[in-house]
């Protein structure tokens, strides 16, 4: 019997850790410029993503639109990750909800923006083994032209997937300002960082050290 890749959390159990700034060194791409964390960059070896599905028994006009980009900024991240799409939340350490971000406040005041990844991290017990997971909820607003809503999506699952910064060039996915013209496809430069980034050193996806989570056994 072939494993089942996603199967559903027994247990989650939070824990507080925050992401840090990246080790020196001079990675390729744009590495340098991505957080990390005490227990290495929050990456795992396959990614399980839930999608929120249609209201109704059929996605309307606008839910169909929303769905569609989505899907095509997922498949562009299939080129280059292991990524596993389930129908139940329970299975999932991405999920992509349909709604706008709440306002962010700035010293200069309140900014708007068409999405958001918020990162959680957790121990989680799938089929009887504890692992130390990342869990992310994407926010991709569906007020937005087809071309902006697919390259948010392509930008906040970046980060979903473990790229915690920004690239400094506007053709990349990843740039915290893109060029006049969405971003649809990755660059040479987001998937070289990609491959660094999944071959770092992590015990994300391990078991949690009993330092870390004493109560777990």
């Amino acid at each position: 019997m072939i494993p089942d890749p996603c199967p559903p959390q027994q247990d989650v159990r939070p824990i507080d850790m925050a992401l840090e700034a990246a080790q020196p060194g001079d990675p390729p791409g744009y590495g340098h410029r991505l957080a990390t964390s005490p227990q290495g960059p929050p990456t795992l070896p396959r990614w399980c993503v839930w999608l929120e599905p249609p209201r109704g028994a059929t996605a309307d006009r606008w839910e169909q639109r929303w769905l569609s980009a989505v899907d095509a900024a997922l498949t562009t991240w299939q080129e280059v990750l292991p990524i596993t799409r389930v129908k139940e939340p329970e299975r999932a350490q991405i999920w992509i909800e349909r709604r706008r971000p709440p306002l962010r406040q700035l010293a200069s005041g309140w900014r708007a923006s068409n999405g958001r990844s918020l990162l959680e991290v957790l121990a989680v017990r799938r089929g009887g083994s504890w692992s130390l997971e990342p869990r992310v909820t994407v926010l991709v607003s569906p007020e937005l032209r087809a071309s902006v809503l697919r390259s948010t999506a392509l930008h906040e699952l970046g980060h979903a997937f473990g790229l915690w910064g920004h690239s400094d060039d506007p053709s990349d996915v990843m740039a915290v300002h893109q060029g006049h013209l969405p971003v649809l496809r990755l660059t040479a430069r987001d998937r070289e960082t990609v491959r660094w980034l999944q071959a770092q050193p992590t015990r994300f996806g391990r078991r949690p050290s009993d330092a870390l989570l004493p109560e777990v056994r």
